[in-house]
């Protein structure tokens, strides 16, 4: 079952969540922001994924992004640092983040919606 880590006052999550009942796509919902996902499933994801960057998982337009001046953390950034980060305000997560066993995408691109979760 797709996991959509989204949040509800976010246009780019609302339309994702748009794209995937446009394409009849079914997905359990989890607000990010009054529940994120724990360390160890972050911790998990970034390194199946690491390849992206630690800076894709990240929210880098984000307020508390900007505040905690992340951007000069991340490069010597752990992933457990990474993940504890993260888990500990969903606010940091790029949105949304969805997940499906090893498919996993952060943010909303329709082609890469189509790449990665359209049904074949």
């Amino acid at each position: 079952m797709i996991k959509f880590y989204g949040y509800k006052r976010c246009s780019t999550s609302k339309k994702a969540r748009k794209w995937f009942d446009d394409h009849d796509l079914a997905y359990d919902y989890q607000d990010l922001v009054e529940q994120p996902p724990t360390k160890d499933e972050l911790k998990r994801w970034i390194s199946a994924h690491q390849d992206r960057g630690l800076r894709y998982f990240f929210n880098t337009s984000g307020m508390h992004y900007r505040e905690q001046n992340i951007k000069e953390k991340i490069p010597t950034m752990t992933i457990d640092e990474a993940s504890d980060l993260l888990s500990q305000d969903g606010k940091l997560i790029k949105r949304p983040l969805v997940v499906d066993g090893d498919k996993l995408t952060c943010g909303f691109k329709p082609d890469i919606y189509e790449e990665v979760w359209q049904k074949k």
